[in-house]
């Protein structure tokens, strides 16, 4: 893997960009899985002075020898001392990107497609010749996508893009988020990834950060696996100042998402345990899906280890105690929002989370789109698994975490 990591930083190419201390505010999203975090983060970063990666930190962290599986002295998703900062926050600024009222250069825009591709498929592209190959057909796609004088909607010239480059492999379409590939659902089976599918699609209307940019826009971040990483972006930003928004979920809702995302074919797939040497023996899933024994699923809290042989249900609960419960006992000052109040007043939440911020007003934030979703939304889909999940809310730890995030003991007011 270690050679493959090298493979892929040389092809990436990222540049130095000697910024890390004129970074002057960040803002990260501390949450759980499957908690809204995607679709909140997106619709935030529409923000004109806030800056944002369009996926998640874990492939950059891992570009640069962070991370479980790639820094010996991390035994979870948790991290202590970072290694390379100055690498990593290259990495970031190269992928951090702005909203914009136009397109993105056309170039700037196949360079961002084909460095994330390589984060998606490292084994499929990470030699000069299929990388090579990979360009000519962005840019191919591309030219003919935006030939005319209409511009395309950002996602017909996303689809344009992926059914170029996977027009022999179309079920690797399945893999991205909201795109409309064959609908095979093959299982993941690909040999390497960095980052976790459903995979990200750059956005046309997003330009790349520049060095100007550093000291003038909020930073923004969103991985629940930072739940487990306090001090993680003073390290990185030693001369901002960090701030924090605890989104919250309720566990019923949460609980569900989290186990449909488990039983996905194409998605959400975080941790190869294979080259940890650990098999998996979850209950409900190892057995009910081929690569159940291999891959562990969204984040890795600390105790993962006593969870390997547990009911599923189990699993996902302990991930959405894990992350909340290291939130809350952390003592970092957040600003709480609950996803629920996002879902019935998105501009409401927005602007008030803009006055604390102290921005401008933004523009209404619109249609929220449907991102990362293993289902179409709906309300209270946790009924399905209503006989699983209700004796769950009685136990002390569910109960005293519910209470302290605001949430009521009353199941009809959880959707």
């Amino acid at each position: 893997m270690e050679r493959l990591l090298a493979k892929v930083n040389a092809l990436r190419a990222v540049p130095p960009a000697p910024w890390r201390g004129r970074v002057r505010r960040v803002l990260v999203i501390l949450t759980s899985s499957r908690s809204g975090s995607t679709v909140f983060k997106d619709a935030l970063s529409r923000h004109p002075d806030i800056a944002a990666l369009e996926g998640e930190m874990e492939p950059f962290l891992a570009l640069c020898g962070n991370g479980f599986g790639h820094d010996p002295a991390c035994a979870s998703d948790a991290l202590g001392r970072l290694r390379n900062p100055d690498a990593l926050a290259d990495n970031v600024f190269d992928g951090l990107t702005v909203a914009c009222p136009a397109w993105a250069p056309r170039a700037e825009l196949a360079a961002r497609w084909c460095k994330r591709m390589l984060l998606q498929f490292p084994a499929l592209f990470a030699a000069p010749a299929p990388y090579a190959q990979l360009r000519r057909a962005v840019e191919q796609a591309l030219d003919e996508a935006c030939h005319g004088a209409a511009r395309p909607s950002a996602r017909a010239a996303a689809q344009a893009v992926l059914e170029r480059v996977f027009r022999h492999s179309d079920w690797r379409i399945d893999y991205y988020d909201g795109a409309a590939g064959p609908g095979k659902c093959s299982p993941f089976a690909e040999a390497a990834k960095l980052e976790e599918p459903p995979f990200v699609q750059p956005d046309p209307l997003r330009r790349r950060f520049t060095g100007d940019d550093a000291h003038t826009k909020v930073l923004l971040f969103k991985t629940p696996s930072d739940a487990y990483r306090p001090g993680l972006y003073q390290q990185l930003f030693p001369q901002a100042e960090v701030r924090y928004v605890h989104l919250s979920r309720g566990f019923a809702q949460s609980v569900n998402g989290l186990m449909d995302g488990w039983l996905s074919p194409t998605g959400f797939f975080a941790h190869d345990m294979a080259r940890a040497g650990v098999r998996l023996r979850i209950g409900g899933y190892s057995r009910r899906r081929a690569f159940g024994r291999r891959w562990w699923k969204f984040d890795l809290p600390p105790n993962w280890p006593a969870f390997t042989c547990a009911r599923l249900e189990e699993v996902c609960l302990n991930q959405w105690l894990s992350c909340h419960r290291a939130i809350l006992d952390s003592g970092v000052r957040a600003h709480r929002i609950a996803f629920e109040d996002f879902l019935d007043d998105p501009g409401g939440v927005l602007d008030a989370l803009g006055r604390w911020l102290g921005l401008a007003l933004a523009p209404a934030p619109g249609p929220l789109p449907v991102t990362m979703a293993t289902a179409d939304p709906a309300p209270c889909r946790w009924h399905k698994r209503a006989a699983l999940l209700m004796p769950m809310a009685r136990r002390v730890a569910v109960a005293r975490t519910m209470d302290q995030l605001g949430y009521r003991q009353d199941a009809e007011s959880w959707r």
